[in-house]
Parts: structure tokens; C-alpha cells; sequence
């Protein structure tokens, strides 16, 4: 496996003049015929930070196995140019479909978008914008945008409650976004435009998505994990409309919320395998 650093450019504006977007690209020793190409989508704010971790281990099992794994940047994110604050749904969207893009002219492997948490709102969203078939590998996908958007506000409440002005923060906050007005909550700013497109994003797969192959972790045992019930539900509802979606739990932390970094040995070994089995048409 080799691993390469470097700058994707993207369109620049006023705010984001520098238009450079950080990459690792993780390619497998055997430069041709390779099993798949995988763009990994991170997760949304301090999520992204906690599961470093995580996506570097998975991107390296998964080129080691064959796959040529690309990790982007989003705009506003990690070592990407611009700022989180004047980052939007909707540059983000375009983002990883530069991406895939980018993986498309140098492979034609079955292409994977691989999203984690938010992450896999943005994969289901670019795969409706790309012109060719590809599969979804979503590690606990969000579901819903707006009911997530709700739970970032909430960040906020929580600290506002320990000073003592929890008092109608909620309608404050909305109020800001609809008034065109940022709000600073975690130590991230997030734009109107950002939350109004988080807001109206929901996990769709696209009419070309061929296979959706979704992970959840478990605090229970390997043998004792089970799916939430709106995983099971929402992969019936797709298999019930004859896609191909798979879910499966793992036992594992939650990685992307808890305090220190964590890892998952079995969240790695189950989305390999995910992947690499064709599903018993």
C-alpha cells in the first residue's frame, strides 16, 4: 500500500479563495485491477476529529485487501481551505462528488462511497449527482438531517442551561439561521446556508446506487448486537423496493462521541466482509 497527500483544487469564490481541498489517497500495491474504489465522506464537526482514527485504520485494511481508498476534506474542514463557518450543504455535496470524479479517472472499479454518521447523507446525496452506478458502505448513518440539525442546537442549550439562560434559546437560534445570522455552537460556526441544507437532507439512495451495505455499533456483544429498529425498518422499507441493503451490529463504542479515541477491530472486519461478499440475490 502507498499513501499520498495532496490538494484537490475546486472552483474558488470570495470566501473560499484558496479553493484547495486536503486528500490521502490509500492505493493498493497492485496499481491495476484493483477490487473497488472508495471515497470516504467524514462526519459532521467534532465528529470528523474523533474518527480519524477509525477511517485511517478502515482505509488501510481496505487498500491492503485491494481497494484504492480516497479521503477528502470537506470545505472548512481538517486541512482544507476556507472556513467552517461559510462552508454550505450544498459546496459540501459537490465536494464529494469532485471526489468521486477524481477516483473515476483513475480506476474503473465498482465505486464505494463510504459515509460516516452525516457523512452518509452527503454519500446518498452525491450519488444522485454522479454519472455512473456505486454502492453505499454507511457506518451509523444519519437519517434524518433535520432531526440531527436539532441535536447540534441542543449543544448549545446544554451549555446556555448551566449559565442560567436556557429561556427560549431554541427559538433564538432559528431565529438567527432564518434572519441570515450564524450561530456559534461548540466551537463551530455554522451558516445559515449549511443548516438550512443539513436541515432538508435525508438518506435517499439514488435510483443508480447498486448495493447499500449499512453498520451500526452495539454497546452489547458481538452475538448480543442487534440493528436499532430504525435501521431494520428502513432497510426492509428499501429491500421491499428491491434494492440490495444489508445492515448488520457490531459491539464497539461509539467512536465518534466518546471522550477519548477510540477503535473498533469489528466494525473494520465486518465492512470488509460487507463489501467483499456479492448479496444471495
Amino acid at each position: 500500500m502507498t499513501l499520498d497527500a495532496f490538494f484537490l483544487p475546486v472552483a474558488s469564490d470570495a470566501k473560499d479563495k484558496s479553493g484547495r481541498r486536503f486528500c490521502l489517497f490509500y492505493q493498493p500495491e497492485t496499481q491495476s485491477d484493483w477490487r473497488g474504489a472508495v471515497v470516504y465522506v467524514h462526519p459532521f464537526a467534532e465528529e470528523m476529529n474523533k474518527s480519524r482514527r477509525m477511517a485511517a485504520l478502515q482505509a488501510r485494511a481496505l487498500a491492503a485487501a485491494g481497494y484504492g481508498v480516497l479521503q477528502i476534506d470537506l470545505q472548512g474542514c481538517g486541512d482544507s481551505s476556507g472556513d467552517f463557518g461559510d462552508a454550505s450543504w450544498e459546496r459540501w455535496v459537490e465536494d464529494v462528488c469532485l471526489a468521486c470524479h477524481w477516483l473515476q479517472q483513475r480506476s474503473t472499479a465498482e465505486l464505494w462511497i463510504w459515509g460516516l454518521r452525516a457523512g452518509g447523507l452527503l454519500a446518498s446525496a452525491a450519488a444522485s449527482r454522479i454519472d455512473r452506478p456505486s454502492n453505499l458502505l454507511l457506518w451509523q448513518p444519519v437519517v434524518s438531517g433535520k432531526q440531527f440539525l436539532q441535536q447540534f442546537l441542543r449543544l448549545k442549550l446544554a451549555s446556555e442551561m448551566q449559565g442560567g439562560d436556557a429561556k427560549g434559546l431554541m427559538e433564538r437560534l432559528r431565529g438567527q439561521l432564518a434572519q441570515g445570522q450564524p450561530v456559534e455552537i461548540a466551537g463551530y460556526r455554522l451558516s445559515p446556508a449549511l443548516a438550512s441544507g443539513l436541515e432538508q437532507a435525508e438518506l435517499l439512495p439514488a435510483g443508480q446506487t447498486v448495493r447499500i451495505e449499512w453498520l451500526e455499533l452495539s454497546a452489547r456483544q458481538d452475538a448480543e448486537a442487534s440493528l436499532s429498529p430504525l435501521a431494520s425498518i428502513r432497510l426492509e422499507k428499501w429491500q421491499a423496493a428491491g434494492r440490495s441493503a444489508r445492515g448488520q451490529a457490531v459491539g464497539g463504542p461509539a467512536f465518534w462521541q466518546t471522550a477519548e479515541i477510540s477503535e473498533c477491530p469489528a466494525l473494520l472486519e465486518a465492512s470488509l466482509a460487507a463489501m467483499t461478499e456479492v448479496p444471495v440475490q
